[in-house]
């Protein structure tokens, strides 16, 4: 048997956020996680929240939370609680506003000497580039990213090709871009740049992923043929859009000796998985919660768990087979279909692990708009746990009080439609811990515990 006191499963930013929160917190902490993390797959960057339900686009995030009240309400009305029927709330609604940038502020803080993270003075959003060559609202972001705001005065954009290299597609970017209004009347090119020993490569250049390219650029006449070509094809009062392939494990020192020795301004934007941006996040949260002293069962799977009445009592894992784990509290943070925090049949959504109330519409042809790209979000894109103001959820109509949700396994919200992924599983997340924390100092009367 193991014991402790907060058991956290999923290794997604909910699931990292929640264990070192707990960590920091004083409490004996397991994260378990299954395996490769959807932040493989992420821009690195912190969206907090984009656009509304109803797609208007949002400037001021935080102070677009409190219009969520009302507009996540009629954005899916036929997304209902199982047991009580009335609509299910944003769940920046059930964290509130002050806990919500809170959580976001502790977010920058806890990373800062790992993955300094930056936003802009007046906490509106910014927007990024995409490797696409949009525009997307988000609110963190890593030192070397753009922070677009208005009309800019760069001599010429400029957008980095690596011979070889087919997990970026510059010239999807570079048509894209010359769209948007904000850079009317900037000329925007691609360079190539031919790197030694990828040239000498025999392998196919399908076959090469941005992980590749930065142990290929690792040796110093690599390093050295980059940074003469970067600096011989641009000037200092260009925008150089930059494919995120330098630097694994230690990817902002090596941007920053980039920048030391071309003295270019850069745009860092992630290609096809592996993203090293969102690799370079969860690294970092790793190290901060393994330096806390937490617990880390990494590739191991929770499968059941046993309930007595109102609560989790213990979970089974893959690789512990019979043997439990106990935790006072635990959290879930397994996220949505993508991870499989949630599953999909022709019929239902169900929440495979330990089989918790989920909210949906029904019948079946509701779940999705006619429009794949459409100007609302899809319903089955708010389906998940349903949980009440606590963010605990209900097992069989019962609810579970030492059990909390958070993150994209969450109902009540479209991560990808409002831009609000990165925000909500970090809110989320601390205010699970805070609710255990919380029933910890006062655990039946509301006076603090007195040893």
């Amino acid at each position: 048997m193991m014991n402790y006191d907060i058991a956290v499963i999923g290794g997604g930013i909910a699931g990292y956020c929640a264990a070192i929160r707990s960590q920091q917190a004083g409490k004996k902490t397991v994260l378990i996680s299954q395996g490769q993390s959807a932040l493989h797959f992420s821009s690195g960057s912190i969206d907090v929240l984009g656009r509304l339900p109803t797609g208007e686009p949002v400037n001021d995030p935080f102070a677009a939370i409190s219009r969520l009240r009302y507009d996540s309400l009629g954005c899916s009305p036929l997304l209902k609680q199982p047991a009580s029927g009335s609509a299910i709330p944003h769940p920046y609604v059930k964290v509130g506003h002050s806990a919500v940038k809170q959580s976001l502020l502790w977010f920058k803080e806890m990373l800062a000497a790992e993955l300094p993270l930056f936003h802009q003075p007046d906490d509106a959003n910014h927007w990024r580039i995409t490797p696409f060559g949009t525009l997307k609202a988000t609110w963190l972001s890593q030192p070397y990213v753009y922070q677009h705001r208005s009309q800019t005065n760069f001599r010429e954009i400029v957008v980095v090709a690596l011979a070889g290299y087919r997990d970026f597609q510059p010239q999807i970017l570079k048509d894209n871009l010359a769209r948007v209004a904000d850079f009317a009347g900037i000329p925007i090119r691609i360079a190539t740049i031919h790197l030694p020993s990828v040239a000498h490569d025999q392998r196919h250049p399908c076959e090469r992923r941005s992980l590749d390219i930065a142990h290929l650029l690792q040796p110093e006449s690599a390093w050295s043929a980059f940074c003469e070509q970067l600096t011989q094809m641009t000037q200092a009062d260009d925008l150089v859009i930059l494919p995120a392939v330098v630097g694994h494990g230690n990817g902002i020192e090596t941007l920053a000796r980039l920048q030391q020795a071309t003295q270019r301004q850069f745009h860092e934007v992630p290609t096809m998985p592996p993203s090293l941006m969102g690799i370079r996040l969860e690294t970092a949260l790793h190290r901060i919660f393994i330096q806390a002293g937490g617990v880390h069962l990494k590739g191991d799977q929770v499968l059941r768990g046993q309930f007595d009445g109102a609560r989790l009592t213990e979970i089974y894992t893959h690789h512990l087979s019979d043997i439990p784990i106990r935790a006072g509290h635990y959290i879930m943070a397994t996220g949505s279909y993508f991870s499989q925090g949630l599953q999909a049949s022709r019929q239902a959504i169900k929440e495979p692990v330990f089989g918790l109330d989920v909210a949906q519409t029904i019948p079946r042809t509701q779940w999705g708009g006619q429009d794949f790209i459409a100007r609302q979000p899809h319903p089955f894109m708010t389906f998940g746990v349903s949980t009440n103001s606590h963010l605990h959820p209900s097992y069989c109509g019962k609810t579970i009080g030492n059990l909390y949700c958070c993150g994209a396994m969450l109902a009540g919200y479209d991560p990808v439609f409002e831009g609000s992924g990165g925000g909500v599983a970090i809110a989320t997340a601390y205010h699970a811990i805070e609710q255990c924390l919380s029933h910890d100092a006062c655990p039946e009367t509301g006076q603090e515990v007195l040893l």
